[in-house]
This record gives C-alpha cells, sequence and structure tokens, in this order.
C-alpha cells in the first residue's frame, strides 16, 4: 500500500535494538544516556575499580593504628582498648568495619557487571563513584561530618544498585 506522496527514509536498525520488545525501549534509552566517555573500556575499569575498593577498605584503619599506638596498644588483649581509643579513632574503626560490609556488596555488583559484559558510561561512572564515595566515607566518619558521611553512603549505595539493576536488565 502506497502512502500519498510521503517518501520515509528507512533507517538501519542494529539486530540489538530489532530485538528489543517494546516495554524495554524506555530502559533501552536510559542505558544509552550519553556521559562523557571513559578512557578504558568499561569491563576493564570494573576490574580496576574493585582493585581500589579492596585497598580502601583499609585506608580508615591507618588511623585506627594510630589511635592505638597513642592509646597504648596491648598485644595480649588488642580488643580491649577499644573503650580506651580517642573518639576519632572509634569512629576510623567504625568506617574500617563498615567498608568491608560495602565492598562485598559492590564485588559483587561490579562482577555481575562484568559477566554481563556492561558496555555503558553509566556502568563504568557507577564504578567511578563508588570508588570516589568510598574514598571520601572515612573521612568525613573520621572528621565527624555526618551529612557528608551520609551522602557518600547514599552514593556508594545507589551506584551498587545501578550496576545490579544494568547486569540484571541485560539478562532479562
Amino acid at each position: 500500500m502506497k502512502r500519498s506522496g510521503v517518501k520515509r527514509s528507512r533507517l538501519k536498525r542494529s539486530s540489538h535494538q530489532a530485538a528489543l520488545p517494546t516495554g524495554t525501549a524506555i530502559i533501552y534509552k536510559f542505558r544509552m544516556i550519553s556521559l562523557p566517555l571513559l578512557p578504558i573500556s568499561t569491563p576493564t575499569l570494573l576490574l580496576y575499580a574493585i582493585a581500589a575498593a579492596a585497598a580502601l577498605v583499609y585506608l580508615p584503619f591507618m588511623v585506627v593504628v594510630y589511635g592505638r599506638v597513642q592509646a597504648g596498644f596491648d598485644l595480649a588483649s588488642p580488643r580491649a582498648l577499644f573503650d580506651k581509643l580517642p573518639a576519632y579513632a572509634q569512629r576510623a574503626t567504625w568506617a574500617h568495619e563498615n567498608a568491608f560490609e560495602s565492598f562485598v556488596l559492590f564485588a559483587a555488583a561490579a562482577l555481575m557487571a562484568y559477566v554481563t559484559s556492561q558496555q555503558s558510561a553509566v556502568a563504568g561512572w557507577a564504578a567511578i563513584a563508588y570508588v570516589t564515595a568510598r574514598l571520601l566515607y572515612p573521612l568525613f566518619y573520621i572528621l565527624n561530618v555526618p551529612i557528608g558521611r551520609s551522602l557518600m553512603f547514599a552514593t556508594g549505595s545507589l551506584s551498587i544498585a545501578t550496576l545490579i539493576g544494568l547486569s540484571l536488565l541485560t539478562v532479562n
């Protein structure tokens, strides 16, 4: 059937676009948000982010060690020393413990994104945001800046949720 004088140019659609069900068109557009390009591939960035996050787990522990030295570290009962630590060293201990809890979730989310071959800049920037937030989180915690600490915790959590969400969208 011929349309009245209107010529439509047919755009080539990639096989990935053609295979998308109608309900996922909005999600597909979200995954293709144009963010500044990253200098390395997203899968490589995810692996570097996991390594950086693992190293950042021990950042607050350096402050804990300094506080232990100030309080008179006792090798016979290191856990009993906690009550004698200065307030900043106690907060550093809590930041260190929180870093372990957060790292487990991030490592799982980043590996999910890696296994599902995430190539979007959104995944890369989520990994960068997580590492940045986890760099700043213990600083705000140790310096007793609750709003900064809470914002960094929320940023890290949102980054984890983004990586998990992108991975689940890819497999469904």
